[in-house]
């Protein structure tokens, strides 16, 4: 049976590293002619495209019970692959704190480490909601930044608090997990 939201999350692993050629590869031949701005815009529309799938492949998993454990491996590694892509474009562009951008994948790398180690010990921890408003708000301030829009980098520094503090709430239950 084909499973369409790991069809999704797949496409958005796939696109991640177009989106961010097109942000760091501006003064390649292939461009030449071509204004930054408009790979700017294109590389904004491929995020925006590749961010729906994040919403549409855990709407279609959870409405039609098509949840698999691929898929709780996969989105998660699409979500992180797509944000940093992002992240790390911008900051080579100067779009946006380095600091911020730091913070962020700092982050993202020790909790993903302390996932790999709590399924090692054979603990499930769960996307918490906090997670999910975090990885949201962290595609709006991309968006936001590779548009250029107003806002964009106060966006950016709201993710940040939101990511340390899911971070914080990750840690937390992974504690709690290994003392029962």
């Amino acid at each position: 049976m084909v499973n369409i939201p790991n069809i999704l999350a797949f496409i958005r692993l796939l696109l991640a590293p177009i989106m961010f050629l097109l942000l760091v590869n501006q003064d390649a031949e292939i461009f030449e002619g071509i204004h930054p701005s408009w790979l700017n815009y294109a590389a904004a529309f491929i995020f925006v495209v590749a961010s729906a799938t994040d919403f549409f492949d855990g709407y279609i998993a959870r409405t039609f019970d098509q949840i698999t454990t691929m898929g709780k491996i996969l989105d998660p590694l699409a979500d992180k692959m797509l944000t940093l892509a992002g992240f790390l474009g911008l900051m080579m562009l100067d779009a946006a704190s380095p600091w911020a951008i730091f913070l962020i994948i700092t982050r993202e790398l020790f909790i993903t480490g302390l996932r790999v180690s709590a399924v090692a010990e054979g603990i499930d921890i769960a996307a918490s909601w906090m997670g999910k408003v975090k990885t949201v708000v962290q595609m709006i301030a991309i968006g936001f930044l590779l548009m250029g829009w107003v806002g964009g980098e106060i966006l950016l520094w709201i993710a940040v608090v939101l990511t340390l503090y899911s971070g914080y709430e990750y840690v937390r239950d992974f504690f709690k997990s290994v003392k029962m």
